[in-house]
Parts: structure tokens; C-alpha cells; sequence
């Protein structure tokens, strides 16, 4: 993608931003309503057994690692914009910084609403350090093309509703397959979300095992 097209993209958050959102999906309007928040703090770290767990509450063996307060815990990052609220959880470490060098922070802390599929820093850990190197060495190339795949502008989607909706339109312009596979939720059947359904102030996290590769242009 040409950095000119980036941009647009970019530009294009702002206008459903600005619209108050028209989703990226005209044709999924039945999935896409904002999900409601859970209680502030609460976390189901086991998979979702429990009733309601996919809907509302954070679950997934990564929700573990989550601090239990301060900024970085589940009821300090509802409270904040999503780059800053995945600046304060110190397992995202390296998804902040590819997104500063991408200069998308200010794009994600906007208004919203956002799906965002965020990589761990053990996603991260699972690309050739090289490869990771050349890909911070060129933000405003195919880092930002991979960025932009992990997020869905316009709507506030829980686990379950990207379940049950299957395929959503990324700010990329690609589209992914969400998939539910007994208690996993997975992203093109590459990645999985270890701890779903964080809440910031404009959107939901699904924090994820892999970092997902857009479809060649």
C-alpha cells in the first residue's frame, strides 16, 4: 500500500469518526452494536465457560498477565483512549511502540468507536527479529499496512459478536474471518484471542496470540 493510501485510510477513521459511524460493514448493521462494558475490574481469566463470558466479561488465559490495578489494569484502561490505555499493560509493549513509529496514536486515542486486535508482545516475539527490525525500519510501509489489518473502524464488537458475524472489513480495506471454536475465538484461523473483550474509553481490545499478515495486494 502507497503511503498516499495510507493516509487516506487514516483520514478515513476521522470521517466515521466525525459521522458517528458508519462501519466499515454496511452489510453486518445486525452485529454491529456497541457491547456493553463489564463491570470495572472484572475478569474471567479461564475461557469462557461461564454465561455471558464472550458478550461482556474478559476472558482468556492471557488476562492473566493483566496488572489487577493502576493504569494498566482492566478498570484504569476503560478509562483511557486505546493507544494510551495499551501503553499502561506492560504485555503490549511492542505493539505501542510499532504503533508510535507508525504515527497511528493519535488516530487510535480518537474519538472511535474501534475493534482492535492487539498483538502481545509474545505475538511479536514469534516474527523473525530480522523481519521485525525491517518492519520498524519502514513504518510508514507495510508496518502500517499490517496495523491498519488489526482494526475495525465504527464499531465496539465483543467476542461474540465477531463470532457470530464471521468476516469484517479492516481499516486496511481487507477483510478477516473471525471464527469461534468451542471456547477460542480465532482470527483467520492464524491467531487467537488470549484475553477478549478489554475496554477503553473508545473501543474493545482482543488482545491476540499471533500478529496477523494482511492479504497480498
Amino acid at each position: 500500500m502507497h503511503t498516499s493510501r495510507l493516509r487516506i485510510a487514516a483520514a478515513g477513521i476521522a470521517v466515521v469518526v466525525a459521522l458517528t459511524a458508519a462501519a466499515c460493514s454496511s452489510d453486518k448493521k445486525s452485529t454491529a452494536t456497541s457491547n456493553t462494558s463489564a463491570p470495572a475490574g472484572q475478569t474471567t481469566t479461564t475461557a469462557a465457560s461461564t454465561s455471558g463470558s464472550l458478550t461482556s466479561d474478559n476472558f482468556g488465559p492471557g488476562c492473566a498477565s493483566v496488572p489487577k490495578d493502576g493504569a494498566g489494569s482492566f478498570a484504569g484502561m476503560a478509562q483511557a483512549p486505546a493507544a494510551t490505555a495499551a501503553s499502561a499493560n506492560p504485555a503490549l509493549s511492542t505493539l505501542v511502540a510499532a504503533v508510535k513509529a507508525a504515527g497511528l496514536v493519535d488516530t487510535l486515542n480518537g474519538t472511535g468507536p474501534f475493534t482492535i486486535f492487539a498483538p502481545s508482545n509474545d505475538a511479536f516475539a514469534k516474527i523473525d527479529k530480522a523481519t521485525l527490525a525491517s518492519l520498524l525500519a519502514d513504518p510508514k510501509g507495510a508496518l502500517t499496512k499490517i496495523l491498519t489489518y488489526h482494526v475495525i473502524a465504527g464499531q465496539k464488537l465483543n467476542a461474540q459478536q465477531l463470532a457470530d458475524a464471521g468476516t469484517e472489513k479492516t481499516v486496511n480495506g481487507a477483510s478477516m474471518t473471525i471464527a469461534k471454536k468451542g471456547d477460542t475465538i480465532t482470527i483467520n484461523g492464524q491467531s487467537a484471542v488470549v484475553c477478549g473483550n478489554v475496554q477503553t474509553a473508545n473501543g474493545t481490545v482482543q488482545i491476540i496470540d499471533t500478529v496477523l499478515m494482511p492479504p497480498a495486494s
